[in-house]
């Protein structure tokens, strides 16, 4: 496996985490729950691991504050101009699939 030195391996990962972030913004035809039931993970959960990185390092980011780095705007506009409503099929997904730290 190919390793840098540190620095540059969380420049890297910076990078990636905000090209992710970019990718998803520009997909907003991809619901959070189809996100959960393929992957285990969402934009929410994005938010909230970036929110308990900043809590580990002495930081206070609130769960909305990091919900608007994710989403490029406040979630609740997010939602009303991008959530729709889940098909029970995906909702009985979610509830089977879901990872329990949620």
């Amino acid at each position: 496996m190919k390793t840098f030195d540190p620095q540059t391996t969380i420049e890297l990962e910076a990078a990636v985490f905000r090209r992710l972030v970019e990718h998803l913004r520009s997909r907003t035809d991809v619901q959070n729950i189809d996100m959960m039931n393929l992957a285990g993970f969402c934009r929410n959960c994005l938010s909230t691991w970036m929110s308990d990185a900043a809590e580990a390092k002495g930081l206070a980011l609130s769960k909305d504050e990091a919900r608007e780095i994710v989403y490029g705007m406040p979630f609740k506009e997010w939602k009303a101009k991008y959530q729709t409503d889940a098909p029970a099929d995906k909702q009985a997904a979610f509830e089977q699939n879901r990872p329990r730290d949620h």
